[in-house]
């Protein structure tokens, strides 16, 4: 049960937008938060691509101290949810700008718009 202690999430008030863009700007992290965007929470995996344990779990722990993601254990299983509820609260569209973007090919639209 130590290791259920030691999962910390921030408040939505908490969650800040250099944080989770950092969180989100890497490939790895992106994909994740990809395959959690049906609001389903799934088992660590089912989306978590295959890794060493040591990236696994610095990629979540980047992901789960910035806000993007929730983890509960259960068991010796680790699920995990997109907070999107929050995310949307605190930095509306972000999360259907960078996953709509994400998936379109690079001459599309969106990477030609203004930041």
């Amino acid at each position: 049960m130590a290791a259920a202690a030691e999962l910390t999430h921030p408040a939505t008030d908490r969650i800040q937008l250099v944080e989770v863009l950092a969180a989100l700007g890497h490939p790895v992290r992106l994909e994740i938060v990809r395959k959690l965007a049906s609001g389903e929470e799934a088992f660590c995996g089912e989306v978590v691509p295959d890794l060493p344990r040591s990236s696994v779990t610095h990629h979540l722990k980047t992901l789960r101290e910035s806000g993007v993601i929730c983890q509960r254990p259960r068991g010796r299983k680790l699920y995990l949810a997109l907070r999107r509820e929050d995310l949307d609260q605190c930095f509306p569209g972000l999360l259907e700008l960078v996953l709509g973007c994400h998936s379109r090919p690079l001459d599309s639209e969106c990477d030609e718009q203004p930041l």
